[in-house]
């Protein structure tokens, strides 16, 4: 059997990125050009700024990712390309230059959803056994997938309101910490000795959903209320009271979906999954459940192209293919490209 090589390229928010894979499961190159530092003094994305700075690196990028994998474009099999969800002008760049690419070297072409990309960056690192429960928490997105096999999805938990990373970008900001607020959050309450109490939103009983405003709500009125009272805010123990609030519920809802659809294994994707505190402790419930947990380095959590190009390896094998009509899908559903 040949190795199948497909250059991946993923420009649906802040990040600039392309890699080649092989195999589906060994990156040759993953190449990121961050704008983190260009968007902090905004204190989160703005779409245009973004849009603007995926045109300036997507090239050099590309080309970057092609020389360290030391492959020629006549060497790939397909080009994977975030189709969505995302910024409609940020995939657009990334759409674009992957069309021009696939056809000025009769490539095929590839469109992969976001999510499916992030769920699959277990594939690079651990591997993946179905039947799994996959929770994808990020800063737009909060949900429990089950996937009874290789590219099979069924959504079975969502967020209602604020997604887990945007909730703690909200509380990072009212609490004076700097953009992306997530591992501020998360260092902060490890530091902590204390934590203030805030409530956990579980929703009906049964319930896979999520709901993060009310606690971004109550944790931004303790603030305000302590500050027009004249007291000092001990930023610690409300970064920890939130943090505490988040992993309780997701750890709990995770648990419980993967007891009753009886998975062998649980992974976490998405930037959220970077969390420390979220790691321990679903590492710890699940370990107690015999359930393998698995989740992606650190460098696989946040947006990278590696991701993409490993689900795209998955479409590849499965006949799944774009044509040059494909377009950014801001709004896109997860929808499975395999019935096994």
């Amino acid at each position: 059997m040949n190795d199948i090589h497909i250059l991946g390229i993923e420009t649906s928010c802040d990040e600039t990125a392309a890699s080649v894979v092989k195999n589906g499961r060994e990156i040759l190159s993953n190449v990121v050009a961050s704008q983190i530092e260009s968007q902090k003094r905004f204190g989160g994305v703005v779409p245009e700024v973004a849009s603007r700075l995926h045109v300036e690196q997507i090239t050099l990028v590309i080309e970057e990712a092609m020389e360290q994998a030391g492959l020629r474009p006549e060497d790939l099999d397909a080009v994977a390309v975030t189709e969505g969800p995302g910024l409609v002008g940020a995939l657009l760049i990334g759409v674009n230059a992957a069309k021009a690419f696939a056809f000025a070297h009769g490539l095929p072409l590839i469109g992969v959803h976001h999510i499916a990309g992030h769920v699959y960056a277990n594939r690079l690192d651990g591997g993946m056994e179905f039947p799994l429960v996959a929770l994808i928490i990020s800063g737009g997105h909060t949900e429990l997938v089950y996937m009874e096999d290789d590219g099979q999805f069924e959504l079975i938990g969502e967020t209602r309101d604020d997604a887990a990373g945007e909730a703690y970008d909200k509380v990072a900001r009212v609490l004076g910490l700097p953009y992306p607020g997530g591992p501020h959050i998360d260092r902060l309450a490890h530091e902590a000795e204390d934590a203030v109490e805030f409530p956990r939103a579980r929703l009906e009983e049964g319930s896979f959903d999520f709901s993060f405003s009310g606690l971004k709500s109550a944790v931004i009125n303790h603030v305000h209320n302590a500050r027009q009272k004249g007291q000092e805010v001990d930023t610690a123990t409300v970064a920890a009271g939130f943090q505490e609030s988040v992993i309780d519920v997701v750890v709990e809802k995770t648990v419980r979906a993967a007891k009753e659809k009886g998975v062998r294994q649980v992974i976490a994707a998405g930037g959220v999954s970077a969390n420390k505190g979220l790691r321990a402790a679903l590492g710890e419930a699940l370990e107690k459940e015999g359930i393998r947990f698995t989740v992606p380095p650190l460098n696989l959590c946040t947006d990278n192209a590696a991701m993409i190009a490993a689900a795209g390896t998955s479409m590849y094998e499965a006949g799944i293919r774009s044509d040059m009509s494909l377009n950014g899908r801001p709004g896109m559903e997860l929808l499975s490209w395999s019935m096994k």
